[in-house]
């Protein structure tokens, strides 16, 4: 009876030692308008998308995950309809540990309301800045399409030389003055890469020590070292 008893209380204990709170995401969420389909969570490792985890649909759209996390990452939902439509189906979020929420349509599922996650408020105001860069230039290589005067398209090309200059200096900026965000090592590897490597140094040498040693933190050294 004294064996059953310490065999059932180590259970009791590893269960209760099963997942640490302070690193596990619960990510909760709804698509609303959603009756059937498959929801997949996942994530970048080793340049490779991989699916973590999964839950099937049929009649409603609540879904829950939990998800251990040492530090905030980049995640990917995928919606597979069940209707052979793959427009709109992934959208992108940082996941930390603790609870977050995900609110979307099943028709307009990449345009998501997502709360609970500091580092995914830092993604959106980066993401808002630098898309405007982006549209400036699509906006211009269109304006030179079909542009023949040689005076126009050098213009045209000073104009895109110098969005593309701005658009460095402001990963850049963000990078030094957002020195605590798991944000800043991601998008200077993704989006900043070929900046000059003083500049990159001195955004990696100016993280909280936390961050730098967060996944995305190391990979940014991996590019210093290169």
């Amino acid at each position: 009876m004294k064996k059953l008893i310490l065999t059932l209380g180590i259970i009791s204990i590893l269960a209760s030692c099963g997942s640490d709170p302070s690193k596990t995401m619960q990510l909760t969420g709804t698509i609303k308008g959603l009756k059937k389909g498959t929801l997949y969570l996942q994530k970048i490792q080793d340049t490779t998308m991989v699916t973590v985890d999964s839950i099937a649909f049929h009649g409603d759209g609540s879904f829950e995950f939990e998800q251990p996390l040492e530090h905030p990452e980049l995640f990917f939902l995928h919606l597979d309809r069940a209707d052979n439509n793959t427009f709109n189906d992934r959208l992108q979020f940082f996941g930390e540990a603790g609870q977050v929420t995900i609110t979307t349509n099943w028709d307009e599922f990449d345009q998501a309301k997502i709360i609970g996650s500091a580092s995914q408020t830092d993604y959106e105001e980066y993401q808002n800045i630098i898309s405007n860069f982006h549209k400036k230039d699509l906006e211009l290589a269109q304006l030179a399409y079909n542009v023949q005067d040689t005076t126009k398209l050098d213009s045209l090309q000073t104009a895109a030389e110098r969005n593309y200059l701005r658009r460095y200096g402001y990963i850049l900026n963000f990078g030094l003055t957002h020195p605590k965000s798991y944000v800043t090592p991601f998008v200077t590897v993704r989006d900043g890469a070929e900046a000059n490597p003083k500049y990159l140094d001195s955004v990696y040498n100016n993280l909280d020590t936390k961050v730098a040693n967060s996944t995305y933190g190391k990979e940014l050294a991996k590019l210093l070292k290169k």
